[in-house]
């Protein structure tokens, strides 16, 4: 059911249309999952104290995050104002401010969730628990004692906020880059080649050169990479830092096309030496 959910978000994502649009399509998808979520937990339930742990640790925060990752957007760009740049960046830069505020009254839990601590789990993410605090922010339609714990919308806040602050760090840079070389979008694609696996594919390879200090000696930006793969490719890779955090927070191999470059090369080479 996630894996077919995150299907659909990743061909919205990758579709050239209007953000408050997106916003929207997104929250419909979003909400439509969580209570099929929520409609098979409380049929099937947990076989133990792990799975629910699991369960409401790392796979619901995964949907629910993207609910308020939709809904906060949508109210971002709906005030966005249209006129100029320095406006907008001013903007953007004050939503990102807000967004911090909640790492900070939230603190003592992020550093708990961030470093993978473990001890408390069971007061945090078994139901029926009573709360340690009080919730700063939280999506009420769909929390209640049967579906939710004590920290499981903490954590999809937090997801939902990292996501947030990294796309508008983006956009901050588009208008940045615009007011730079305000002829940049006329550049043309001339290469021959085309990338025909996924975007996400890519964005874990332009990632993996970046962090090995591959290009310029590790001191070329990630966007600088990004947009010449962009060039090469004639490819769109939109908000390839929001890619880049699914990319992270997977729950299997986090390097599932590296892993795979792998095997396909040493298959290349024992072919070679049969």
């Amino acid at each position: 059911m996630i894996s077919e959910f995150e299907t659909k978000l990743e061909t919205l994502e990758s579709r050239n249309v209007d953000v408050l649009c997106k916003a929207e399509k997104g929250i419909s998808q979003t909400e439509k999952c969580i209570k099929d979520l929520r409609n098979n937990v409380l049929e099937k339930g947990f076989l133990t104290e792990e799975e629910e742990i699991r369960f409401f640790k790392h796979l619901k925060p995964q949907i629910f995050s993207k609910l308020i990752y939709y809904v906060k957007l949508y109210n971002i760009e709906s005030k966005r104002p249209r006129s100029g740049t320095k406006f907008q960046v001013k903007y953007l830069n004050n939503q990102i401010n807000k967004l911090q505020v909640y790492f900070n009254d939230n603190l003592e839990f992020y550093q708990y969730y961030r470093r993978g601590a473990t001890t408390l789990d069971v007061q945090y993410f078994v139901r029926g628990k009573s709360d340690l605090r009080s919730l700063t922010e939280s999506f009420h339609f769909f929390i209640d004692d049967e579906f939710s714990t004590c920290q499981d919308a903490t954590v999809a806040t937090i997801m939902a906020f990292d996501m947030l602050i990294v796309y508008l760090q983006q956009e901050i840079e588009k208008l940045e880059r615009h007011v730079d070389n305000p002829k940049s979008h006329l550049m043309k694609h001339t290469s021959k080649l085309f990338w025909t696996g996924s975007k996400t594919e890519l964005i874990e390879l332009i990632y993996a050169l970046h962090s090995s200090g591959a290009i310029n000696s590790g001191t070329a930006d990630i966007k600088e990479i990004a947009l010449m793969f962009e060039q090469i490719f004639g490819i769109d890779l939109g908000n390839y830092y929001h890619t880049f955090i699914e990319i992270r927070s997977r729950k299997c191999s986090k390097t599932k096309f590296l892993d795979k470059l792998i095997i396909v090369l040493n298959s290349r080479f024992n072919d070679l030496d049969d």
